[in-house]
């Protein structure tokens, strides 16, 4: 899968009011690089998901807008949910070919993008098993293995992990993240954990309490690839240190 080029997903003043008049978000304002992996980290009911939602398309913003520069704003994003939202009457295979049965375009171009996503997602051995017969963490990826399906240029993810127990959790992280350095798509990534958002992300977003907006963007230049050592390592307890300070500060409301 070669890298997208010139994807770049903005946020310009983006406001949303539920239709019961509590405010969600306000002047939200962000950029995305393409290729790049960004957190959005901050407390429940911040307005996260929504942020998320919007820019999906699956809800629209009240105010302000979200542009993509490369042209194909219609074109494939894949969506990770907080829960896998597997159909438990079908395969696991069957699943991660919804997209494209979807579309009334399953045909053998999809049955091999299906087997390639099963495969980068450690899941090849059960395609034709079913969710009950799946661990949780075995079920989140077989969703990630539907959202990437398309090879979508955009990966929106919803906190993926936060029902999982602590070591499938890690595992994951570990997973997902030699997964972008494979495909190198551009993902935004939901989560209210500091030292998920630190060992993940290139770059993180400390959201304010709602109405959510960007109180602190901060930088994670630490190399990748990334795993139990870059953990257990000064640096990112450093990172980690530095991020929750910025989140207690958005939490207070102050600089």
């Amino acid at each position: 899968m070669t890298e997208p080029a010139g994807v770049t997903v903005r946020l310009r003043d983006v406001g949303k009011t539920f239709d019961n008049g509590t405010p969600a978000l306000d002047a939200l304002t962000f950029d995305v690089a393409a290729g790049e992996f960004v957190s959005l980290l901050g407390p429940s009911g911040c307005g996260k998901s929504t942020a998320l939602r919007i820019i999906a398309g699956l809800s629209e913003a009240s105010a302000g807008a979200v542009e993509r520069d490369d042209g194909v704003a219609q074109g494939p994003t894949g969506f990770v949910f907080q829960d896998p939202t597997l159909m438990p009457w079908a395969s696991v295979a069957a699943n991660v070919a919804l997209p494209f049965k979807l579309r009334n375009a399953y045909g053998e171009a999809a049955r091999a993008a299906v087997t390639r996503a099963l495969a980068r997602v450690g899941l090849s051995d059960f395609a034709e098993a079913y969710p009950r017969q799946l661990s949780g963490g075995m079920r989140m990826r077989a969703s990630i293995a539907r959202a990437m399906v398309t090879e979508p240029s955009l990966l929106l993810m919803d906190e993926p992990f936060a029902a999982l127990d602590e070591i499938t959790r890690f595992k994951l992280n570990h997973e997902m993240l030699t997964l972008w350095q494979e495909v190198r798509r551009t993902v935004i990534f939901v989560t209210h954990s500091v030292f998920e958002s630190v060992f993940l992300s290139q770059r993180i977003l400390v959201m304010t309490p709602r109405p959510g907006r960007v109180f602190a963007e901060i930088d994670i230049p630490a190399a990748y690839p990334r795993d139990d050592r870059f953990r257990t390592s000064a640096e990112y307890a450093g990172y980690c240190r530095q991020v929750s300070e910025a989140l207690a500060q958005a939490m207070r409301g102050t600089p």
